[in-house]
């Protein structure tokens, strides 16, 4: 199911009469152009570009007009720190009836007790999510036992104390090229600087998470908090597994599920690969695989979690953004439709037809395959490091990132692999015939592209040679595939 087919019922009729989606963005852009025509120039640019590229990006997606349209509003000029009904500022009375009415949406999407949803981006949700387990397992009972009812009834000397517990705290997760995220613990991020992090990683020869080496870490750690989830790994996670690991070492398990919780909320990933009903907190962007507006989200069925979420501001959030929570009420009452089960299951679909065509083609598909919407593509076969790969697919019209692999020896920068998904592609209408062709266009360009000698006669990691004929014939056939599922067909030109 198209995002367009999702959300528009009106496209241009046999008179000529323009949808509302085109009218509405044609006179959006003339407001704009009149104050800043560059502005409009370079949204124009943006659309032209995504319209002429097969967007494989995993972590992207097109959201739908209304989901656009509903984050250009006066929601955007409204302070709103605080919850519904409990605000530090006057005034709020639509803003808590859109911020209810997305979280409704979410829980009943969801199958939570409980969701927040005022968090800026995956980063502040984890950051939420965090401190929210700091807060219940090492600020309450701090305060519980110095018989203060708040950190500030605390004295210096407490305080201080306290201070330095919040930073004594451990956490394992997945390691980065085995698939984890920096947001999970890792040393450039703010949460590798606020926890003594470990990794956990996947069999030598699999290539799989290895449940025994997530169990052994944990019992020798003993971290406060188990994080589980992935932003480059093409498998589902056995969560329920996960939290029988976290319940034996007393840890929290926290699932950051911002690749895949379109597919929990599609009904893909079920049972024991739903992370809600076995974590005790979920993190989640709102866009990628779910398709709505960036920002982010917390979930958790764990009633004396949520009082320390709910103070998300002013704990680690300024003000909410309240014309992006109603974009999130949108995209989530999308998500309840019985449409978008179909398209979580395309998405999946698809990924696993991309790998194979890709693997019968002669490409190495890390894991062997795919049970998400991702597929990791090794790219050494071809001679080639991620950042020539990514570079070439460019430009043929081609739009993927590059991506470290388990046991990567080309570093984060240059990486030997690359990452698709399919999310964007099956928003558009492609089916998996679809993907048998852009795993033929993929191929074609990577078994075409050479590195360039660096001036010391070395293979160059960054460089590259691609035939034009080769570049041309096969931007050629990317552009085909686009003009038969075009992107936002009801708004038009612009």
């Amino acid at each position: 199911m198209t995002v367009q087919e999702t959300t528009s019922t009106q496209s241009v009729n046999n008179a000529g009469v323009d949808s509302p989606e085109a009218l509405a963005y044609r006179a959006a852009l003339d407001v704009i152009g009149a104050v800043e025509p560059a502005v409009a120039d370079h949204i124009r640019g943006e659309l032209g570009n995504q319209r002429s590229q097969l967007k494989l990006i995993a972590s992207e997606n097109y959201a739908s007009p209304a989901v656009l349209l509903a984050m250009g509003n006066w929601f955007s000029d409204k302070y709103a720190e605080g919850t519904p009904g409990h605000r530090f500022y006057a005034g709020c009375e639509y803003v808590d009836k859109v911020e209810r009415l997305a979280v409704d949406h979410a829980k009943a999407l969801f199958g939570a007790d409980y969701a927040y949803v005022q968090p800026h981006s995956g980063i502040d949700a984890n950051l939420v999510a965090f401190w929210a387990i700091l807060a219940h397992r090492v600020e309450a009972p701090f305060l519980v036992d110095h018989e203060a009812k708040h950190v500030n009834d605390l004295s210096a000397t407490d305080w201080e104390e306290l201070r330095q517990s919040f930073g004594n705290q451990r956490m394992i997760g997945m390691a980065l090229n085995a698939g984890g995220h920096l947001t999970h613990g890792f040393r450039p991020n703010i949460s590798g600087k606020l926890f003594d992090q470990r990794s956990y990683g996947v069999d030598h020869t699999t290539e799989m998470l290895d449940y025994d080496q997530v169990a052994a870490t944990a019992r020798e750690f003993k971290p406060l908090v188990l994080v589980a989830g992935y932003s480059a790994y093409p498998r589902k996670v056995d969560f329920a597994k996960m939290r029988e690991i976290a319940d034996e070492v007393g840890a929290t398990l926290m699932v950051d599920m911002a690749h895949f919780a379109g597919l929990v909320a599609g009904g893909v990933f079920t049972g024991d690969f739903d992370p809600i009903p076995n974590a005790h907190i979920v993190t989640s962007t709102t866009h990628k695989s779910l398709r709505g507006p960036r920002g982010g989200i917390v979930l958790s069925n764990e009633a004396d979690l949520v009082e320390f979420v709910d103070k998300g501001c002013p704990m680690v959030l300024g003000g909410p953004l309240s014309n992006v929570m109603a974009a999130k009420a949108v995209a989530f009452s999308e998500a309840r439709q019985p449409e978008f089960k179909t398209y979580a299951q395309q998405v999946t679909d698809n990924a696993a037809a991309l790998a194979e065509g890709i693997a019968k083609r002669g490409g190495r598909i890390v894991t062997g395959g795919t049970d998400n919407h991702l597929v990791l593509v090794d790219v050494q076969p071809f001679g080639l490091t991620g950042r020539q790969a990514e570079s070439s697919l460019e430009a043929a019209g081609v739009i993927v990132n590059r991506n470290s692999i388990p046991f990567d020896t080309n570093g984060a920068w240059y990486t030997s692999g690359i990452r698709l998904g399919t999310p964007a592609l099956t928003t558009v209408g492609m089916d998996t015939s679809d993907m048998d062709e852009v795993a033929d266009i993929i191929c074609g360009v990577l078994r075409s592209t050479e590195p360039v000698p660096t001036k010391a006669g070395e293979p160059s990691k960054a460089h590259f040679d691609l035939d034009d004929g080769v570049r041309n014939d096969q931007r050629a056939r990317a552009a085909e595939l686009l003009a038969q599922n075009p992107l936002y067909p009801t708004i038009g030109q612009l």
